[in-house]
């Protein structure tokens, strides 16, 4: 798509149509001396008379119309007394409203931004102003028009006006000379920029290789970025190691750096098992809270449910029904002991067991929540419990900080109202997460966690489940029995021989598992693309929006989810005069294409048909794009009942999702799965992940490719290592541990 002409255009501010002033986006109407134009921007504070001069280009909104949407926005304070009473009784200025705001300009005139930046005392001559009011609003005026200075300043290090808000609001007035001083400060968690940038910008100011600001920051980076691994921590050894290559400096320079992290606090040091290793703060707390609140649990478990054994026998009589052993352990355990953790593969009757323990449970005027990690994951687990259940972050009833991370209104301070809190799919929930849960637990509350421990473990940092399980600690029932009725599905006996190092069956063809043999990856790929857009249409009904979905191992090559996609798309949506086109970041979108929220963005509005509205998308989250406005270089796009509206920066965040990864496919489950066998990264070809594919799959599995490859996988069990702290955590086997949570 070709670049944009950028235009030039100079005006007083009308009207403020819309201000966030969380990250200065704005929608402002612009007096340019002959039409009334409206600008959106990042415009911080910005109010009613200022001065702007805009840089950047036309688009044309499918709901708002033509607006100039500015890319550089270069502020003067207002130039007369009119211009400056308009500004000041805009709001813009924390303090002034609209009485006040005439005093003022009344009393100053033409000084009035000379006084109130440099004698806020005379403002207290004014009637009704205290000497601290004066203050306030005089150090107010200031700290608005240093954000204007500082987004000019900033720009000369190619920080983008969003940036430059963060950077502000995290150093305030001293922001441009803290940069200068240690460009490294911009890779904090309040202005969120690259490491990378980062350096770029220390190496334009000519900062020696080894200079201390760039080792601190290139030590936390690599510990934050192995966070995305999965890591809530990093053996010493390897964190020097990692960040001595990546810096190309010694590692006995890294080695000191360290030594000052850890002094510091800036870093926390524990011994586990007589090796050292390294955690941020947050992490750190976030694991030994968690080790001291299990174990503070189970020393203090609720009352246990008298007579359960009786509870059963009634549900098996009046069901027809009886329970296996195991699932009888695990309602015991759960109903006595006030903890459990439930695990099995499918078919196993977990549900089954879980509509006993909520049944018994609010027999006794119990009060039980239900929650799982995904929108997907939560409502399957209305419909198999006939419950509702929530997201954790909507039970949690979760907000944004200014840095966009979670917060939840639900912990010690605002507990949960329940007695007991089934949490599912407790396997993709991270050490973050988890925390949050337990912190808004009240005391006495059951805990009973539902989980697969032989599926891939969560996208963020931790391995909670697997090291609840380790542990000992927690009761745990594995249900192993598959039940006959699951028996006849040949995805679910599959499954089991898999995860138990098993072959599976790929010789029947009369089930719900099919295996197709293939050798070359050409023929894989033309073999997948019939399937999804003739085969399994013609032959099931399937959709290949709604009910197929392809899941390779990886990103990369000819049958990884990139080069799937786009073979996908020209099979199943290919392009039509009807069917408006867009190219972000190097991807063609296709109005009727499926698509697949890669990040989360909290911020990002949505609304509902009933004219409902609310913010957030969430990693994964599945849509359909219903409309392309190639004019506004702008999308909307259906993600079940929300619409979406994207513009070409949001839309980044989004991929094809005809084809996608088995990682990205947690929690969900589709009614048809294909996968491709052929070869990939050894990292990526083992056990688990297999067997996390084939359980994704409700009504029906194809492999497509070679059988040597699915042997490979299911013949290496060597799962992907997380270093933790949580499992030494709770063993108490760690130095300080408990005084530190």
């Amino acid at each position: 798509m070709q670049q944009k002409q950028l235009l030039e255009m100079t005006g007083t501010v009308e009207s403020v149509i819309f201000r966030n002033d969380k990250n200065g986006y704005a929608v402002i109407e612009l007096n340019n001396g002959e039409d009334l134009v409206v600008v959106v921007g990042t415009m911080p504070f910005v109010g009613v008379g200022e001065q702007l001069h805009v840089i950047g280009t036309w688009v044309n909104n499918s709901t708002y119309g033509t607006q100039f949407k500015a890319q550089i926005i270069e502020r003067r304070q207002p130039s007369d007394s009119g211009a400056m009473l308009k500004y000041l009784s805009s709001g813009a200025i924390r303090g002034i409203g609209p009485v006040m705001a005439r005093k003022i300009v009344e009393t100053f005139g033409e000084n009035t931004a000379y006084v109130l930046e440099n004698e806020p005392e005379r403002i207290a001559e004014i009637k009704g102003i205290t000497r601290s009011k004066a203050l306030s609003i005089s150090e107010e005026f200031r700290r608005v028009g240093g954000i204007r200075e500082t987004m000019l300043r900033l720009a000369n290090y190619g920080i983008t006006p969003e940036e430059a808000v963060r950077v502000w609001k995290t150093f305030g007035p001293q922001a441009e000379e803290m940069v200068k001083q240690d460009p490294y400060c911009l890779c904090g968690d309040g202005p969120q920029i690259d490491f990378f940038r980062a350096d770029r910008i220390a190496a334009s100011l000519e900062f020696p290789q080894d200079d201390r600001c760039r080792l601190r920051a290139g030590i936390v980076f690599v510990l934050k970025h192995n966070e995305g691994n999965g890591h809530t921590c990093l053996p010493a050894d390897k964190l020097t190691a990692a960040t001595s290559k990546m810096l190309g400096v010694s590692l006995e320079k890294v080695s000191a750096t360290l030594e000052e992290l850890k002094a510091d606090g800036s870093l926390v040091s524990r011994v586990i098992r007589e090796r050292e290793f390294l955690f941020t703060p947050r992490l750190y707390r976030a694991e030994v809270y968690i080790a001291g609140r299990i174990r503070m649990m189970l020393r203090f478990p609720p009352q246990p449910v008298e007579g359960v054994e009786g509870y059963i026998s009634t549900i098996e009589a009046e069901e027809g029904m009886e329970y296996a052993d195991l699932q009888k352990k695990a309602i015991r355990e759960a109903l006595t002991r006030g903890m459990l953790i439930l695990t099995g593969g499918p078919g196993t009757g977990k549900t089954t067991t879980l509509n006993a323990i909520i049944r018994i449970l609010e027999f006794h005027g119990a009060k039980v929540l239900l929650a799982a990690p995904t929108g997907r994951a939560a409502k399957r687990m209305s419909e198999l419990t006939g419950k509702e259940a929530k997201t954790i972050h909507r039970l949690l009833r979760v907000k944004w900080d200014e840095n966009d991370r979670p917060e939840f209104e639900k912990n010690e301070k605002d507990l949960l109202d329940c007695d007991a809190l089934i949490l599912d799919e407790l396997s993709m929930v991270d050490t973050p997460l988890f925390e949050a849960i337990l912190r808004a637990l009240p005391l006495g509350c059951r805990l009973i966690m539902v989980g697969d421990c032989d599926q891939l473990p969560s996208v963020g940092p931790g391995n909670v489940l697997g090291d609840l399980i380790a542990s000992g600690l927690v009761p745990v029932v594995q249900l192993r029995e598959i039940f006959r009725q699951s028996m006849k599905s040949l995805i679910v006996t599959n499954a089991h021989r898999i995860v138990a190092g098993q072959d599976p069956d790929l010789t029947v063809h009369t089930s719900d598992f099919f295996f197709l043999p293939y050798r070359s990856a050409a023929e894989i790929k033309s073999v997948i693309i019939d399937l999804c857009s003739r085969r399994l249409p013609n032959s099931y009904g399937y959709s290949p929006f709604s009910d197929i979905q392809v899941l390779t191992p990886g990103r990369k090559g000819e049958l990884g989810a990139a080069e799937l996609n786009r073979s996908l798309q020209q099979a199943v949506n290919p392009p039509s005069p009807e069917k408006q086109e867009l190219t972000v970041g190097g991807v063609l979108f296709r109005e009727g294409d499926k698509v697949m929220q890669v990040k989360n963005d909290y911020n990002l509005p949505w609304t509902r048909e009933d004219g409902t509205c609310g913010e957030g998308v969430f990693n994964g989250d599945l849509g359909i794009i219903e409309k392309i406005d190639r004019r506004a270089a702008a999308f909307t796009v259906r993600m079940e009942d929300r619409v979406i509206l994207y513009e070409k920066e949001t839309a980044e965040e989004l991929e094809l999702a005809y084809a996608m990864t088995v990682h990205k496919s947690q929690g969900n489950e589709f009614p048809a799965v294909v996968i491709p066998m052929f070869r990939v990264a050894p990292q990526l070809s083992y056990r688990n992940l297999l067997y996390t594919a084939v359980t994704r799959a409700k009504s029906l599995l194809i492999l497509v490719g070679r059988e040597d490859i699915v042997r490979q996988m299911v013949a290496n069990d060597k799962k992907t290592r997380r270093y933790t702290g949580l499992l030494d955590f709770l063993a108490g086997e760690t130095e300080n541990d408990e005084k530190n949570g």
